[in-house]
Formats: structure tokens, C-alpha cells, sequence
């Protein structure tokens, strides 16, 4: 009797383990619509302040709802190191909990939208981006992000960064402006040649990259798996103009092969 007892608990201790591990793994999975009144409990607020996010119903890619963001000369301002100048920035940052993990293939679609009057400038401005995650004082906190959609001098840029230079997987020199582009992105990061990224621009294939898509320094441990955050927005080099983007529904999930 007492060994049954053992073996009865010995099994739900395996079965309680087993459904702990099963949840800690639960595959990513999320939306959002960018219809209810506040910000989503998939965002940060620490790359955004609050004055420049706003729920709108005037331009909308689908439901009732759109997110508008609108940076200001001086919004969470950073000064500038050496070659890089004084930068500021209002962006949405997917909490740490839904950040990618190093060999993980995810796909990522969002809409955006540049009003006709956003200004074309030709300083750095990042609108969406893949940053590593760095612990510590790992040598690739100050690097760039290994994957960026830019809009500098009227193009739109997709590049790839994991070294000192910088590769530009994509570029369009046609007005954008006044439109919603719709984005897909399937990627895996690794500092291994399983990396890749494929994107789509309303619904056209524009980038198939089969690579080495991580910066190799992220962990002190190599065997160690690196993990990615993802940003969306405005992020430029500081300047007086203000300029205002639209954004709406975000999807993000793990895929397999």
C-alpha cells in the first residue's frame, strides 16, 4: 500500500513537472488590433513617452482602431558617442517575455502608414527593428540592430548589420508615402548559417536571405542562446521637425519549418 501511495505521488510530481515545462514552452502568439483605448499589455512603455501614442480612428488599415505615434524634438533623447549622433526616439517594445530566442523562426506582420506629409529628411530614422539582447556589458549593447526597416531621403531600406558593416537586403526609391504597406517577415536569428529572413511587402516577396543573422558576442557562454527584441516606431537622429506614423495589426508567432 505504501509503495502505491509512493508511486501515485512520484507520478503526479512527473505529471505536475511535465505541465509546468509545457507552459514555460508555450509557443509565442499574440495580436494586436490597435482598437481598444489604451496601450496593449504586449508593449513597453520605456522607449515611448506617453504623450506620443494615441489609439486614432481617422486612418485605420483594419477594425476601428489604429495606433498613431508621433515623436517630438527631444522625446527620450540620448546623446551621441563618438561617430554617432545625439539621438531620440518614441517606439513600441514587445515586453521581455515575447522576445526571440536564437534558432527560433518566427513571422512578424504589422501595417504602417507615413502620412504625405511626413517629412523627408536625410538622417538616420528607423521605423521598425530587431535589436540584440545584450546582458551585462556585452560588447554588442552598442551595436546596430541586425535587422532594420529604414526611411532616410524618401527610400525605404531593409538591412541586415552583424558585423561593422551594414548590408542592404532591400531598397525602394517609389513614394510610399499615403499608403499602408503591409509587412511580413519570417525570420530566424543565429550566429549559425541556419539564419534567415524573408519578408513581403503587400503580399510581394522582397527579401530571401539564408545566413548568419546574429552578432556573435551576445553571451559571455557561447552555448549560451542569444535572445532579440522587437521595436517599432520612430527612431532618428535628433532634429527640430516632428513626424507622426501610423501603425496597426501587429502579429506575431513561432512557425516551423
Amino acid at each position: 500500500m505504501i509503495k502505491q501511495i509512493f508511486r501515485w505521488r512520484f507520478f503526479l510530481l512527473v505529471l505536475f513537472l511535465h505541465t509546468c515545462l509545457n507552459h514555460s514552452q508555450a509557443q509565442i502568439d499574440v495580436y494586436d488590433s490597435f482598437d481598444t483605448t489604451g496601450l496593449s499589455s504586449i508593449w513597453g512603455k520605456t522607449r515611448m513617452e506617453s504623450k506620443s501614442f494615441e489609439i486614432q480612428s481617422k486612418i485605420v488599415r483594419k477594425g476601428k482602431g489604429a495606433a498613431k505615434i508621433t515623436l517630438r524634438a527631444g522625446d527620450i533623447a540620448a546623446p551621441g558617442n563618438g561617430k554617432d549622433l545625439p539621438t531620440e526616439r518614441d517606439e513600441l517594445l514587445e515586453i521581455g517575455s515575447l522576445e526571440s530566442i536564437e534558432g527560433v523562426k518566427y513571422e512578424y506582420q504589422f501595417s504602417m502608414f507615413l502620412p504625405d506629409s511626413f517629412p523627408i529628411v536625410p538622417v538616420r530614422l528607423v521605423i521598425a527593428q530587431w535589436k540584440q539582447d545584450c546582458p551585462g556589458k556585452a560588447p554588442c549593447s552598442k551595436y546596430s540592430p541586425v535587422l532594420a526597416i529604414r526611411y532616410v531621403s524618401g527610400k525605404l531600406f531593409i538591412t541586415l548589420q552583424i558585423d561593422s558593416i551594414r548590408h542592404t537586403l532591400y531598397e525602394l526609391n517609389e513614394e510610399i508615402r499615403n499608403q499602408w504597406l503591409d509587412f511580413k517577415f519570417q525570420v530566424r536569428l543565429s550566429r549559425q548559417n541556419d539564419g534567415e529572413v524573408k519578408a513581403f511587402l503587400n503580399e510581394k516577396e522582397i527579401v530571401n536571405y539564408k545566413g548568419i543573422t546574429s552578432y556573435p558576442d551576445g553571451r559571455e557562454n557561447p552555448s549560451e542562446k542569444n535572445r532579440y527584441y522587437f521595436k517599432m516606431g520612430l527612431y532618428r537622429d535628433r532634429m527640430p521637425e516632428q513626424m507622426s506614423i501610423y501603425i496597426d495589426e501587429y502579429k506575431k508567432k513561432e512557425i516551423s519549418d
